[in-house]
């Protein structure tokens, strides 16, 4: 076929990737309008193409840089969360180790020197304090009934007591002896208990006679909560520094609770290591309000 102006096109060959291979056009003559067309089509097949063929090629990098951008990120977010695991094991050692060595030292049974005279009736408060009430903690009775025999042994040393109650009462007056009136016997008492920072069983001061020159101090122990007077008192003054201990709503004194006192002598003996000055109470020309009771 002949092209006008234009000329003839001898072969055109149309060549296009595909997964079923090549295929190819033959020799065709066409006129300049038909060669026209026929160029502008495969200038078009070919952008398309190459326009296809850009964009996988763009998509590939796109797919690429995405995966590059998050295997990296993983790669250490792995490493961060392999640093915070052996860090957190770490921690939870040493929490373990420091809570395992403060509770060997918590429970590390606390005990005290009780001659073997006194042993057996430190077993036997123990128990009256257990069976006070079911929430008491037996270990906590006997560390207070080992601690209170304790005490008094030793005080009963430094006051160097001396015949009657009384006649020692007339020793401290005339200051031939410096502590062991009945008050002082059960105030270092108290502070020594206290110490124990008792959590099952509570301290309070129980009076008798108050004011007067008959007047007698002790402790009384009570469980938790419970009132004064289903208490166990304990008293040194009487049996001239040897400890008892009973019932105090059968004792033949008939105490009661004085409840300021005691955070008196708690916080006297906090601030100044507890005073050693003597209250004048026996053999007194006449009764005055005893210093304890001015003093809260």
């Amino acid at each position: 076929m002949k092209i006008g102006a234009v000329g003839h096109i001898k072969v055109f060959r149309i060549t296009r990737k595909s997964g079923a291979g090549k295929s190819s056009l033959a020799r065709v003559d066409i006129d300049g309008f038909g060669a026209h067309l026929l160029v502008a089509r495969l200038r078009y097949a070919q952008m398309a193409t190459l326009r296809r063929r850009d964009c996988v090629t763009l998509l590939k990098t796109i797919y690429v840089d995405i995966g590059e951008a998050m295997i990296f990120p993983v790669r250490a977010m792995k490493s961060q969360i392999r640093s915070l695991s052996c860090f957190c094991v770490v921690l939870v050692m040493f929490g373990v180790w420091t809570r395992s060595a403060l509770g060997d030292e918590q429970r590390q049974p606390v005990s005290f020197e009780v001659s073997k005279s006194d042993s057996a009736k430190a077993e036997k408060m123990a128990a009256e304090l257990t069976s006070l009430s079911p929430r008491v903690n037996r270990e906590e009775a006997r560390v207070l009934s080992e601690c209170a025999y304790a005490t008094v042994s030793k005080l009963r040393r430094e006051y160097r007591m001396f015949g009657t109650p009384i006649f020692n009462n007339f020793l401290i007056y005339h200051g031939i002896r410096k502590r062991g009136y009945c008050y002082q016997w059960s105030e270092d008492l108290l502070i020594a208990l206290d110490k124990l920072k008792l959590t099952s069983l509570e301290l309070h001061w129980g009076e008798y006679d108050p004011g007067t020159w008959r007047e007698n101090n002790c402790i009384v122990v009570t469980a938790k909560g419970q009132p004064f007077n289903r208490g166990i008192m304990l008293e040194c003054w009487r049996h001239l520094g040897h400890l008892y201990f009973g019932p105090v709503a059968g004792d033949y004194e008939h105490y009661v609770e004085n409840s300021a006192y005691p955070r008196f002598v708690l916080a006297r003996s906090a601030a100044s290591n507890a005073s050693r000055g003597n209250r004048r109470i026996a053999f007194q020309k006449r009764v005055l309000a005893s210093e304890k009771t001015a003093n809260h």
